[in-house]
């Protein structure tokens, strides 16, 4: 695993609140492993074109994937690609507005992905996806078979080129607003957390939940 430090380019490198940006790669796969869901920018007919899609890590390389008839994933894999992901952790109430902001965790990714054509290939992909989405899911229910495989396109994005950005912590108050102000002032935390599952309306009777789904927690709830 790549433990290279994080902005090893000019556009990788956090300039704005450069106080905010981490180095340590492992901050890198922390929110790539707890988010489930990004955003993959690419140039479509001359303009951005930003969708959310879920991915999944493995090592160095992020799965995004999606219908191969996806005009996002078509053109992803033919020329460089931003993905984004943010985890927010809380909203930043200040003394002035200008002040006011979140917490949050952010990493960006930059790059040239490469749609996996062999199918081990892409079944290992798709199996990194379901997983992280869903933890315990892909031997729990039957495996796609060649006709879903051949009707999937799946990009691999290499991490080398990320940034991460953190913020956390109470507002950033001037001292003349500290001063000069009598409201109240601080942030008020955030959480994700799963609630009950619900069971599909047609499920047959008798079919229990499974310990992954009855079990599984988020990551700091």
């Amino acid at each position: 695993m790549d433990l290279t430090p994080l902005s090893p380019t000019d556009r990788s490198t956090i300039h704005r609140d450069a106080q905010r940006a981490r180095t340590d790669r492992a901050e890198l796969y922390a929110i790539l492993d707890e988010a489930l869901e990004c955003h993959l920018a690419v140039i479509w007919d001359g303009a951005p074109l930003v969708l959310p899609t879920t991915f999944g890590r493995d090592g160095d390389t992020l799965y995004v994937h999606g219908s191969p008839h996806a005009e996002s994933l078509r053109l992803g894999s033919s020329t460089p690609v931003c993905v984004a992901v943010t985890l927010v952790d809380g909203v930043v109430y200040a003394r002035a507005l200008k002040d006011f902001s979140l917490n949050y965790r952010s990493a960006v990714i930059h790059g040239q992905p490469v749609e996996i054509q062999d199918t081990p290939t892409k079944l290992h992909a798709l199996r990194t996806i379901v997983e992280h989405c869903a933890p315990g899911s892909w031997d729990y229910v039957s495996e796609p078979d060649a006709h879903d495989v051949g009707w999937t396109c799946v990009l691999a994005l290499d991490l080398t080129e990320a940034s991460v950005k953190v913020r956390n912590g109470g507002p950033m108050d001037s001292a003349a607003d500290i001063a000069a102000s009598d409201v109240w002032a601080g942030h008020l935390p955030m959480r994700t957390a799963f609630d009950s599952p619900i069971p599909s309306p047609d499920l047959r009777t008798g079919i229990e939940l499974p310990d992954h789904i009855r079990d599984r927690r988020w990551p700091g709830a």
